[in-house]
């Protein structure tokens, strides 16, 4: 595992503006001072029950983990426990009670202004999430979600939702289908339509963030907006997991990316944005559980990408902004994408012998990364002498490197780029990771700004 400060090299080279901890190690918070790096700190689940029975140990724990390190390091928001209510539903009558404490424990410190308290919550707490219009918190007017929502709203903060649409799909029995899921264009005889609203949901993500909205309406709060804290796509599974590949997690984040950057909310709240963070950073392979449970980062220790990542504004970590790649477009069909593989690799004369099966660049076994790199070397060896990036119009320019792994695109700088950006350790052999660095790095979580597009992965 890189250290804390090879960490934040990582995030910053990959342009990435917030962050959140599962927890409030440290030596992350110490490594993250200076770096403008909005963040969010952790009560772990086993913390709660103690500061929601003390004031004093509410007290304490800001004293430690946000007054000592603020301003140097940006923490913005305390996430106090993980799914608290369906996770260690024997707490939940004294998570409001530990959320008041350090919210007072906050307004002591004159911190209240800049550090929302907050906690985030399954989707599981909505039992029927479908029709959105429908949905409603398994509650009461006297819950402890009802208390949370008061709480929320009193305080100025927002609602933290676990939205997972993997976990919608591979649950839902076969209702929905997996474009859905992926966020990718369904056609028009299979568009999920809201029968009381008549709202089209193009993706699950939007109709489960819905979901959220209407189970608030219904406890008349209207006015809290609510935050993904964590969402993502398992890129392995055992065999009896289908559906957590590379292919998938690479289609399910960059889809994710360019709908989160649109800056526009679901369909019942179209001008509230939906902030989201990515699960995760790294794997997590002492996970307990199944095989995809272990396999959720984006990025390896080295800092490179698992996928091919459309990170819009920012190069990949081996990335140069002086150079420019051709690349196949989101939006354009197969067919005209495997005429251009046809085209480069006959005609063309580009190299196309490592997008052959047991080659570096062969997975994701995909029409579009195939192109991607065909289109690229083709026009990286004869731009030069007035070639173009067009392919019938299914190729775009872009200064993202997109190589990953071992999968190095011509005109990349990926060598050089190597030893200048992190210290040597960062670029050992990539190997699973190391139970004793868990807690400091596999609970970096990072976040999709839907303000801007020059924040966090954009």
């Amino acid at each position: 595992m890189p250290s804390a400060s090879e960490v934040v090299s990582i995030i910053k080279t990959h342009r990435i503006t917030h962050v959140r901890l599962y927890d409030a190690d440290s030596h992350m918070l110490k490594a993250l001072a200076d770096s403008g790096i909005e963040v969010t700190v952790g009560v772990t689940n086993e913390e709660v029950l103690g500061i929601g029975e003390s004031a004093s140990a509410a007290a304490a724990w800001v004293s430690k983990n946000v007054a000592s390190y603020v301003p140097s390091t940006n923490i913005t928001a305390i996430a106090v426990g993980s799914e608290v209510l369906t996770s260690i539903p024997h707490a939940a009558p004294i998570l409001v009670t530990a959320m008041n404490n350090l919210h007072k424990a906050l307004v002591a410190s004159n911190l209240n202004f800049q550090v929302k308290v907050s906690s985030p919550q399954s989707l599981d707490i909505i039992p029927e999430p479908f029709p959105p219009s429908t949905a409603a918190f398994n509650s009461s007017p006297n819950s402890t979600v009802y208390q949370l929502l008061q709480f929320l709203n009193n305080t100025n903060s927002y609602f933290m939702l676990n939205a997972y649409p993997y976990y919608g799909y591979t649950n839902g029995n076969g209702i929905f289908p997996i474009d859905y899921a992926l966020f990718k264009p369904l056609p028009s005889v299979k568009q999920i339509v809201d029968p009381n609203t008549l709202f089209h949901y193009n993706s699950m993500f939007d109709a489960m963030v819905d979901a959220t909205y209407y189970s608030m309406d219904a406890l008349n709060f209207s006015g809290i907006p609510i935050v993904v804290t964590e969402t993502g796509w398992p890129w392995q599974g055992g065999p009896n997991e289908p559906d957590a590949t590379v292919e998938n997690a690479g289609t399910f984040i960059n889809y994710l990316i360019r709908r989160v950057s649109n800056d526009s909310g679901p369909p019942s709240r179209p001008n509230i944005p939906i902030n989201t963070y990515i699960y995760e950073l790294f794997n997590e392979d002492k996970r307990r559980g199944p095989v995809s449970e272990k396999n959720w980062g984006v990025l390896y220790t080295n800092g490179t990408a698992v996928f091919p990542l459309s990170l819009s504004g920012s190069s990949q970590i081996m990335g140069n902004a002086t150079t420019v790649f051709c690349v196949a477009k989101d939006d354009a069909s197969e067919d005209k994408l495997q005429d251009g593989i046809n085209w480069a690799c006959g005609q063309g004369q580009a190299n196309c012998s490592v997008i052959q099966s047991g080659q570096p660049c062969y997975l994701p076994n995909n029409i579009k990364n195939h192109a991607s790199y065909a289109y690229n070397d083709y026009y990286q060896r004869m731009h030069n002498v007035g070639a173009t990036c067009d392919f019938d119009g299914t190729a775009t320019i872009t200064t993202n490197d997109p190589s990953y792994r071992s999968c190095i695109f011509t005109g990349s700088s990926n060598s050089s780029a190597r030893e200048g950006l992190l210290p040597p350790g960062a670029f050992g052999p990539v190997s699973p990771l190391g139970e004793s660095m868990k807690l400091l790095v596999s609970k970096v979580r990072y976040v999709i700004s839907a303000a801007c597009l020059l924040i966090i992965l954009l």
